[in-house]
């Protein structure tokens, strides 16, 4: 049944979100160089990987660290990406990813593929099935 929901609220969401996804891409281009979204590797349920997909809301010569690791981050966020950022507007391609059955409405954010602790203490409780060496 929850499969169900996410597919049907994605299918529903994906077309309400259109226009304003079509908007938010001209507006990314028009505001700076390289591509439209961001993407990033997560873990999601029994361990498997999938590329989670967002705007680009940073410069495109922003180094490759986690955010919170950079010296100053917002040096380095664009004009739109702010925006973005502070109405959440940025995740709306995840909608793509509930669709496939990647990630659901409902659940934990899915881990970044390096973030052994999180994934282990999220499998001792009971909450996703993994089967990490």
């Amino acid at each position: 049944m929850k499969r169900f929901i996410d597919l049907c609220v994605s299918l529903i969401a994906g077309a309400l979100f259109l226009p304003i996804f079509l908007v938010i891409c001209i507006a990314i281009k028009l505001d700076s160089k390289g591509p439209v979204f961001f993407k990033q590797k997560r873990v999601g349920v029994n361990d498997q990987l999938f590329w989670i997909y967002k705007f680009r809301t940073m410069r495109t010569d922003t180094p490759n660290l986690p955010t919170h690791l950079l010296a100053d981050p917002s040096q380095y966020i664009t004009r739109v990406g702010r925006i973005l950022r502070k109405t959440s507007l940025d995740e709306i391609p995840q909608i793509l990813n509930i669709f496939r059955g990647e990630m659901s409405l409902v659940g934990p954010r899915p881990a970044l593929y390096n973030q052994n602790e999180l994934i282990q203490m999220r499998s001792e409780w009971g909450l996703i099935a993994f089967d990490r060496d």
